[in-house]
């Protein structure tokens, strides 16, 4: 069975997620590892490492993900821009090490204007200078999510992402986080058997599926190809619930991380429903 879970909120200590993903049974968590909105965030405390520790050990389930920050772009032209980002990066990469989490989701960023070649050099050198930044913090994989593509995003082809990874000098610790909305609405078509079997098979032949660590459960609002990245509850989208039965019943993914990204309230009753839909469809 997928290992489901959701992303949560770490409001009062990065511990309180564990608290989160037990009321609604999750077996894999995503996190920001501090607040999403700022650039800098205070280093961590011993304290803070050992509490977040005992709550995962409590917890017993499955794997933990931490999700960038979205203000950084690596893929930003601007010199003065793409060092901050560079220098946030490997501060996020370092608090994974920190906190033992194996994942890092980043979005490839955006080109800004200059084109989806200068783009990716421009991801994949300042990636690597991350990378060696945080040298400390070897354990960490980097997953480079799907995206949809939207304005002037890099990341909504399988070959931008391998791009990335066949150019980067840390190739071997990057994989892919794909998200299912993203997916679909970048042109994958997910929803039906057929369009199913070719993304996949697509991503086998492009990227390799020993790459894919990790999958952001959410429907689309939007409709395929739209490159617009809007999230719906699962079943209530464009891609609908027959999509999401294929990935639930794919053996290829039977012990792989899924996570919801979908709105919620703090009663997070939201998650339970899409939780309990979702196994729903595993037969």
């Amino acid at each position: 069975m997928p290992l489901l879970g959701a992303h949560m909120s770490i409001e009062g200590g990065l511990h309180k997620a564990f608290e989160r993903i037990s009321l609604v049974k999750g077996r894999s968590l995503q996190i920001f590892s501090k607040n999403q909105r700022q650039w800098r965030a205070p280093a961590l405390h011993v304290s803070e490492i050992e509490q977040f520790s005992k709550a995962r050990q409590q917890w017993g389930q499955g794997p933990v993900a931490i999700h960038d920050s979205y203000l950084i772009n690596l893929a930003n032209p601007d010199t003065i821009k793409a060092n901050r980002a560079v220098n946030a990066f490997a501060a996020e990469i370092i608090r994974a090490g920190q906190l033992d989490i194996p994942y890092l989701i980043m979005h490839p960023g955006s080109h800004v204007g200059v084109g989806c070649e200068k783009g990716l050099a421009q991801l994949t050198a300042n990636l690597d200078r991350a990378f060696k930044q945080a040298d400390r913090a070897t354990s960490v994989m980097v997953l480079l999510e799907t995206t949809a593509g939207q304005g002037t995003g890099l990341g909504a082809s399988f070959e931008e992402l391998a791009h990335v990874i066949t150019h980067s000098k840390y190739s071997e610790r990057l994989g892919v986080c794909f998200d299912t909305c993203h997916a679909f609405a970048a042109g994958y078509d997910i929803s039906t058997k057929a369009g199913y079997k070719k993304t996949f098979a697509d991503f086998e032949s492009i990227i390799g599926l020993n790459r894919l660590k990790f999958f952001h459960l959410n429907d689309s609002k939007k409709e395929l190809g739209s490159r617009v990245d809007r999230h719906a509850h699962i079943g209530k989208g464009e891609i609908g619930l027959e999509g999401f039965r294929l990935l639930m019943n794919d053996p290829r993914f039977i012990h792989h991380p899924m996570v919801l990204e979908t709105p919620k309230e703090k009663d997070l009753q939201e998650d339970i429903e899409n939780l309990k839909l979702l196994r729903s469809l595993i037969t």
